[in-house]
């Protein structure tokens, strides 16, 4: 059993080496902290992405479901085409008679034109036809005006919703409540004014689109104005989270009834809440994550075999030192002992080294202009306590060769070494 001074000890030697050798020990230990340095920052831009998305998840809202069509995957398009396997008008009622978990729902489809406001005109805006349940389920304040009503989705009324910065867009009046615009030549009475959505990649997914102008009309106006074959969504609220399966399944079993679809056949919808989103995008994190560290794992492989490499010159190096200290007593548990610890101690201040670049890098990305998604930016302490038992690892398997073959050297044979 070794004296606990002498780890100590030989931990001292092992730096005293590797300052007397400094150019010589940067590059050994290079490939450590490139690898280090990499992974570290990999794992902090991945951690500052999954940290905005999964709240930019819970703003969207945890009790929603979406429902829209899906055609089966490898199934001949013919035989299910979009215009069989699309939402029908008549199948929010079954949702509606027959999914006792969801509260309320909307429909959401979407109509691309251009609007007119006195002199402004804006090309390729996208307005969103919705039910009055919209308001609830989005929670979009309204600023000035009105909500669109029953009455107004009842009688397919040209009325709508634009949001502040359709306003500024479009140069109408501050409270532009009770002026016309025209969309799609169609004249539309300005009943509200809505807040602008928030700046987020999910909202705009399922919004009205990609422009920062926003337009809503009641969803009977808007089919009115689609070809009689058209896209929509269902957004649905569902009365608790915790009842997010049993409504998919009501929604499910409600649809493929209405559909008539028989035992054995595929679904012709999908019925998805973002928790089943955010398992993916974390399953996918992970996998991305192992990806990378293993492609890291190449540099510090060879940062291993480069440490192996220059522990075996040491060696050849200090073989009379080594012939020395057996000579005076040194066993060879000690003198692997010291030399696997050198190994060790070299790949550890690589290690630190990377380590610090890393964090470095983690901080720069969070101050890049115009990205919020890397906000976050930062290294989890996992990953350090994995960065340190990975480097210690790399020192005890690449430089246990070079401490055996110290240790097994004949100390006669040491002494006469040149």
């Amino acid at each position: 059993m070794l004296n606990p001074l002498f780890y100590i000890q030989a931990i001292f030697l092992a730096l005293g080496q590797i300052w007397v050798n400094k150019t010589r020990a940067f590059l050994t230990a290079l490939g450590i902290i490139i690898g280090v340095a990499a992974i570290t920052a990999v794992i902090a831009a991945l951690s500052g992405l999954k940290t905005w998305i999964l709240d930019e998840f819970n703003t969207f809202g945890a009790s929603k479901l979406f429902i829209l069509h899906d055609r089966p995957d490898g199934r001949d398009r013919s035989k299910y085409p979009f215009s069989l396997i699309r939402m029908k008008i008549s199948e929010l009622d079954v949702l509606q008679q027959h999914c006792p978990s969801i509260e309320i729902l909307t429909p959401i489809t979407g109509i691309g034109g251009t609007i007119q406001a006195g002199n402004e005109t804006m090309t390729g805006v996208a307005a969103t036809g919705i039910w009055p349940e919209w308001h609830e389920i989005e929670s979009r304040d309204l600023l000035q005006g009105r909500p669109i009503s029953a009455i107004d989705e009842a009688n397919a009324r040209q009325v709508c919703l634009i949001n502040d910065r359709g306003i500024e867009r479009l140069k109408l009046d501050k409270n532009p409540t009770n002026q016309y615009i025209l969309f799609k030549e169609k004249r539309f009475l300005i009943i509200g004014v809505v807040e602008n959505k928030p700046d987020n990649m999910i909202q705009a997914d399922f919004g009205a689109g990609g422009t920062d102008v926003e337009l809503f009309m009641p969803f009977s106006t808007a089919v009115k104005m689609q070809p009689p074959v058209f896209f929509f969504l269902v957004t649905a609220q569902i009365k608790s989270p915790e009842l997010m399966e049993e409504a998919a399944a009501e929604v499910r079993f409600a649809l493929r009834r209405a559909r008539n679809l028989k035992p054995g056949e595929p679904d012709t919808f999908q019925a998805f809440s973002l928790d089943e989103v955010v398992t993916q995008f974390k399953a996918m994190a992970a996998g991305i994550t192992a990806v990378a560290g293993g492609i890291v794992g190449i540099s510090l492989l060879v940062g291993g075999i480069g440490i192996m490499n220059i522990m075996l010159v040491s060696v050849s190096e200090r073989t009379r030192e080594i012939g020395l200290r057996k000579a005076v007593g040194a066993t060879p548990a000690a003198i692997m002992m010291q030399f696997l610890l050198e190994a060790m101690t070299l790949s550890i201040i690589g290690g630190i080294i990377g380590l610090g670049i890393g964090e470095a890098l983690a901080f720069g990305l969070t101050l890049l202009p115009d990205t919020p998604q890397l906000a976050a930016a930062a290294v989890p302490q996992w990953a350090v306590i994995m960065s340190f038992a990975f480097c210690g690892t790399v020192g005890v398997v690449f430089g246990m060769f070079p401490a055996i073959k110290a240790a097994r050297l004949n100390p006669i044979d040491a002494l006469r070494h040149e």
